[in-house]
């Protein structure tokens, strides 16, 4: 049973219900005063998601939220779960995932209990999949929305189905290449079905769009690509719906509406707009709010609802309530990105030629403390992999040592070419993948990177390692800049993690080596990074403890190259051989050390076995997920007294 709320209290997390959706959709009041409604419902409840998951995409939620209400109300149609749509909609960005969700529950187009598993194992990933009903692409990667919607349209008109298709899509992303290529065939097949609708609000991931790339007359550069354009204020809905029907009498080539929008809308502190010229950093692009910032926000959306109910002479909002989860946090964990930003530092102040390269993820990324630093050594790309990947070899050309940032879902797959050819030149670069691996898990698929290893692997002059711990991250860096001559691919774990193991005080970094972290004579365990190491460590002190078991763990921060005689020393006597990857079993280290094993015909090895991700990674929260795909303490444990 739900209640009205008058003050919003600390620790209490507040939804509306279904039912509350249906009393609101039901109210005899007009098409812009029900989407009005709807759309502040939605926002409470993408609060709400987002609140209750610990993470997620507040701001462009809200920016976009207007816009995705009304169409899914108006142009798609509140048909239910199922049922056949007669127009496609869908966000080429991606980030506004939780309002997405929101329009759809309130809608009930998804199972209301969804609601409480954003981010979720067997709940709603962090950015559209395709497993959740009414998603009818996968988007989180950004650039591909309008190429999709084409292929779409194409299918639609041979199979005889045409219908009109709309997709949203962020200013940031226009940085993308594939979205100005996507423009030109468009217009060519006069896609007349196609209203692609830009959620311009300004800011991206870092800072303003304008200080990234500034996207000029953007007006007409579209309409040079043979558009017809159109520009309103995207959060006015009786605006927006206004161009919006002008747009349907155009039936001889595709649409862009250009809607200006504000980061945020709905909550006054978290509301951003292009005057505030100065934005270093917006706090709410991701992530969740703390109770206090909670409190406030939810606080301000129940009572602009409640001011649109009594202007439609209807009863106040009844919401329901569930108290707040408490965070997992580790308890002491080691971080690696502030570790890198330290290493980073101290080389470049010894090393003049060096000059740092980011795609619109400074903060993630850890390049806060160069860029103030060094401001006239950093250098802001915005969202454009490739064009950020060659700028750097050109650097390298005349000279330079760039070293190149991003997340590794980005950095190892969309400039792969333009890595290539810079390692072709036989210069010398750095790459720094961060958020690595499996883990963080709520992102979903498109933003867990467990396919690196394999894409960038075989580039010969390119050499991948990445580091276990605080410790290793500086003796990686320190190789990268000053041992290797070619090029370095250092491949970061974003996430901060309890490490229970320590480098021995004899370690040295050495190509193709690695080290035991323990002992053992019954089994050896080849893995690399904070996650998959700590979680080989505890397995083995727990097959120590329990089972007298003598496992073996080494630490091989290599990923694509190996000392293949070092490797067969460490193996010894020891029978069975362990690898664990965080990576698909496909192209992962594991791949390498068995080739390795095979190529030096250790015959005393009597059961080689891999461990790694095996299918589509799993989103949901990181322990769980661990779990999911086998690979945490306990299923290690199994997995060596199967093996017994």
């Amino acid at each position: 049973m739900g209640d009205q709320i008058g003050v919003a209290v600390s620790g209490t997390l507040y939804y509306v219900s279904l039912k509350e959706f249906e009393r609101i959709r039901a109210l005899p009041v007009s098409s812009i005063d029900k989407t009005a409604l709807f759309a502040a419902l939605c926002r409470i409840n993408t609060l709400y998601m987002i609140a209750c998951a610990g993470s997620g995409h507040i701001g462009s939620s809200f920016s976009s939220m207007d816009v995705m209400s009304w169409i899914q109300l108006n142009e798609i149609g509140a048909s239910s779960k199922g049922a056949a749509a007669s127009s496609l909609f869908f966000s080429s960005k991606g980030h506004d995932a939780p309002g997405y969700y929101s329009t759809l529950i309130g809608l009930g187009k998804l199972d209301f209990d969804l609601i409480h598993k954003l981010r979720r194992l067997g709940g709603l990933p962090g950015h559209p999949d395709v497993s959740t009903p009414n998603v009818v692409t996968n988007t989180g990667s950004l650039g591909m929305g309008i190429s999709k919607a084409k292929g779409m349209i194409f299918a639609n008109r041979l199979l005889k189905r045409p219908c009109p298709v709309y997709v949203l899509t962020g200013d940031g992303e226009l940085q993308e290449g594939q979205f100005w290529e996507s423009l030109i065939s468009a217009a060519n097949g006069k896609l007349h079905e196609l209203t692609v609708i830009i959620d311009h609000n300004k800011l991206q991931s870092d800072t303003l769009v304008s200080k990234v790339s500034d996207l000029g007359d953007l007006e007409s550069k579209l309409a040079a690509f043979g558009w017809h354009v159109s520009r309103c204020d995207g959060n006015n809905l009786e605006t927006f719906s206004q161009t919006l029907a002008v747009t349907k009498t155009i039936s001889n080539k595709p649409k862009v509406i250009i809607a200006d929008t504000i980061k945020g809308k709905g909550v006054s502190f978290m509301e951003h707009t292009a005057i505030d010229s100065d934005v270093e950093l917006y706090k709410f692009h991701s992530g969740a709010p703390n109770e206090e910032t909670y409190s406030k926000a939810v606080q301000e959306l129940i009572d602009a609802a409640n001011e649109r109910l009594k202007m439609a002479k209807s009863d106040l909002l009844m919401l329901e309530t569930v108290t707040r989860p408490s965070p997992l946090l580790p308890k002491d964990p080691q971080r690696l990105i502030p570790a890198y930003s330290d290493a980073l530092l101290a080389q470049a102040r010894k090393n003049s030629k060096i000059v740092a390269l980011d795609a619109d993820l400074i903060l993630d990324t850890g390049l806060i403390p160069f860029q103030k630093e060094f401001p006239e050594r950093f250098v802001e790309c915005g969202i454009a992999e490739q064009d950020m990947v060659s700028q750097a070899g050109g650097m390298a050309l005349q000279g330079l040592l760039p070293i190149v940032h991003s997340f590794a879902c980005f950095l190892s797959a969309r400039p792969n070419e333009q890595i290539f050819n810079n390692a072709s030149e036989r210069t010398k670069c750095i790459y720094v993948g961060s958020l690595a691996g499996v883990l963080p898990s709520g992102p979903g698929h498109s933003h867990q990177m467990v396919r690196d290893i394999s894409a960038l692997g075989g580039v010969t002059g390119l050499t991948m390692v990445e580091p276990s711990c605080v410790e290793e991250v500086t003796r990686v860096l320190d190789y990268a800049v000053n041992s290797n001559p070619l090029s370095t691919y250092i491949r970061l774990v974003s996430i901060p993690y309890e490490v229970p193991f320590e480098l021995p005080d004899v370690y040295q970094l050495a190509e193709g080596r690695g080290v035991a972290l323990t002992e053992g004579k019954d089994a050896i365990l080849f893995s690399y990074g904070p996650i998959m190491l700590s979680e080989a460590f505890k397995a083995a002190m727990k097959l120590k403890q329990d089972h007298d078991f003598g496992l073996k763990v080494v630490n091989l921060p290599w990923l694509n190259k190996i000392d293949s005689s070092w490797l067969i020393s460490e193996v010894g006597d020891i029978s069975k051989v362990y690898t664990l990857d965080n990576h698909f079993l496909k192209g992962g280290q594991g791949e390498m050390i068995g080739n390795a094993i095979a190529e030096q015909g250790a015959s005393k090895i009597t059961l080689f076995k891999r461990l790694g991700i095996e299918d589509i990674p799993a989103c949901g929260g990181n322990l769980e997920v661990l779990d999911f795909h086998g690979l945490d303490s306990r299923d290690i444990v199994n997995c060596v007294l199967g093996n017994m």
